[in-house]
């Protein structure tokens, strides 16, 4: 798979592909993961944003769509079947850039600060100015951004960061749009929850889609009719 032809990935397929590239990393010894692994690292309560409530079916078939985009591998070996991202080699960008987008897809948008914090389990960033670089070459990517700047919230001191593997981010920008202080802050607060909402939602929808799917095809399978007919 070329890097031009990456896919826009939904909200479950980026939470997958993050637990597996953070688990390579925190707990090596556990990594390939298993699916009920998987499963559970999607669902964590802590390091997570949005927080999920994503079932087997759900995991299973995110899984079944980043084999088939490359990104994810299946390994067999024991009594079930492991798991294991390939971020790295497809997108081919270092392990430093990996692990940002990691905790950019765990965790939604961050400061440069706060990813330096959140990436200290996985990689040891010297400081604040090193994590931009990465971020700048990631934003700079020839084969296409993986990261965009946002908009600095009013009051902040530090433009957040956003991955865009799942598209543009529903904030705006850095330098785009304009309006009033507060009822940009009051929109901005608005469109995260429904964001979170919404994808979560389709996330869902989609994978019980697909469960519906197979059971149609299991079930014509074994009447042995077609199932176009």
């Amino acid at each position: 798979m070329t890097t031009q032809a990456l896919p826009i990935l939904s909200l479950v397929e980026t939470r997958v592909l993050g637990v597996l590239a953070e688990k390579q990393r925190t707990v090596p010894d556990s990594y390939p993961l298993t699916l009920n692994s998987l499963v559970s690292g999607c669902n964590q309560k802590t390091s997570r944003n949005p927080v999920l409530e994503l079932s087997e079916a759900q995991v299973q078939a995110a899984i079944d769509s980043l084999k088939g985009y490359s990104l994810l591998a299946e390994t067999s070996g024991g009594r079930a079947f492991r798991y294991e991202h390939n971020i790295d080699r497809v997108l081919r960008i270092p392990s430093q850039s990996v692990i940002l987008l990691t905790v950019l897809m765990l965790r939604g948008p961050q400061t440069a600060g706060e990813l330096r914090i959140a990436c200290d389990r996985m990689h040891n960033f010297a400081d604040i100015s090193s994590v931009e670089g990465f971020l700048d070459e990631l934003a700079e990517r020839p084969a296409g951004a993986l990261v965009a700047k946002l908009a600095r919230l009013p009051g902040a001191r530090e433009s957040r960061w956003a991955h865009l593997l799942s598209g543009a981010p529903a904030e705006e920008l850095a330098g785009a749009g304009g309006g009033s202080a507060d009822g940009a802050y009051a929109s901005h607060d608005a469109s995260l929850g429904e964001v979170a909402a919404l994808k979560a939602n389709v996330a869902r929808l989609e994978a019980e889609l697909a469960s519906l799917k197979a059971l149609v095809g299991r079930v014509c399978s074994e009447l042995g009719i077609s199932e176009a007919g």
